[in-house]
């Protein structure tokens, strides 16, 4: 369970029609409903968020997003396979179909505010992502840092958090941009990639999608300068706490088995021999890693088995075994220079 600063942004239109009615559930109504029903309804998204969220052509949901939520069913069920339900929904949608209980929790690339977490009356896991604001441009123009890109353009959407994170980064580097605005985020990579801009401004998560999409995607970079982040994170109802440590819980175990060397591939040999109390008791050979939320003391064994620890998730979605190949950057471990790191085991 990593702790992150806890910071989301939330539309007054949404804040107005939820925050007079916001559903409250009580302590462990969601992990019951969801065992009744036999499925973890999840995500939120509408699967065109890639790296994310993905459908394939045959139908398939994959992506770190989608993942996280198979982690939580198999924390339940001991297996995702039948026990989870993607449910797409529009950005816009998602806390009207939360609120409802149409889905258990919202897994979609979702920046923690004071606002959402405030007024909407919803609660958040802690952060599985720090989305860092970066910015990508053409090797060809010689730059290494924003800085070098004084006098030149910037391609950004209207009224998004990047474009006010861009202006005042640039302010206080003492560099002066172009903004080439678009009302539509779509509309700004277009405008990027067809050459109306020198660079463009985004999560990093987008970033690497988007250079796939350039006709030689090995002509662009993402610079190494870090406009802003923000803490990514699953939201649910608010008043179940339970609810909250199962998920917490879950991505605990995720990054706890990566600092552990606890990989799919030997998670066998460890649970039979356990180098250490911690890991022993993370995969169940030790007694009450999941009995005091109402999971089996296995079910780290279970996520691990299935899905592998962070790292493995983090490469197959996001990293070298993926289109993307992006770097962990601020998402690596604490030791390795980021900012994950686990609840003590024990």
């Amino acid at each position: 369970m990593t702790k992150f600063s806890k910071l989301i942004a939330a539309g007054s239109v949404v804040a107005a029609g939820l925050s007079a009615s916001v559903a409250i559930a009580g302590h462990g109504d969601t992990l019951a409903a969801v065992k009744e029903r036999g499925t973890f309804n999840c995500t939120g998204h509408n699967g065109s968020y890639l790296g994310l969220a993905e459908v394939d052509a045959n139908g398939n949901w994959k992506g770190f997003d989608i993942d996280v939520c198979r982690a939580v069913a198999t924390a339940i069920f001991g297996t995702h396979e039948g026990h989870v339900s993607f449910v797409p929904t529009s950005w816009a949608q998602r806390w009207p179909a939360l609120q409802s209980g149409e889905i258990d929790a919202v897994i979609k690339a979702t920046g923690w505010t004071i606002g959402r977490d405030g007024e909407l009356g919803f609660q958040f896991s802690n952060a599985y992502l720090l989305a860092p604001t970066k910015v990508l441009v053409r090797k060809e123009l010689g730059a290494t840092t924003v800085a070098d890109l004084d006098g030149g353009s910037v391609c950004v959407p209207a009224g998004t958090a990047q474009e006010v994170a861009m202006a005042g980064y640039l302010e206080r580097i003492g560099t002066t941009m172009e903004f080439v605005v678009s009302e539509k985020t779509e509309e700004s990579e277009a405008a990027y990639l067809s050459g109306r801009c020198d660079a463009f401004v985004q999560w990093d998560v987008q970033l690497a999608t988007l250079r796939l999409k350039a006709e030689n995607p090995d002509d662009h970079m993402i610079l190494s300068d870090s406009i802003a982040a923000e803490p990514v994170a699953a939201v649910v109802r608010q008043g179940d706490d339970n609810w909250v440590d199962i998920i917490n819980f879950t991505l605990s175990t995720l990054v706890a088995a990566e600092e552990a060397g606890v990989t799919s591939a030997n998670v066998d040999e460890m649970r039979a021999n356990p180098p250490s109390p911690s890991v022993g008791m993370m995969l169940g050979v030790t007694p009450g890693y999941g009995s005091g939320v109402g999971l089996s003391d296995d079910f780290g064994y279970n996520i691990i088995k299935t899905l592998g620890n962070y790292s493995e998730i983090w490469e197959r979605n996001l990293g070298m075994d993926s289109p993307y190949k992006l770097e962990r950057g601020v998402n690596a471990l604490w030791q390795n220079g980021g900012v994950l790191w686990p609840l003590l085991i024990h």
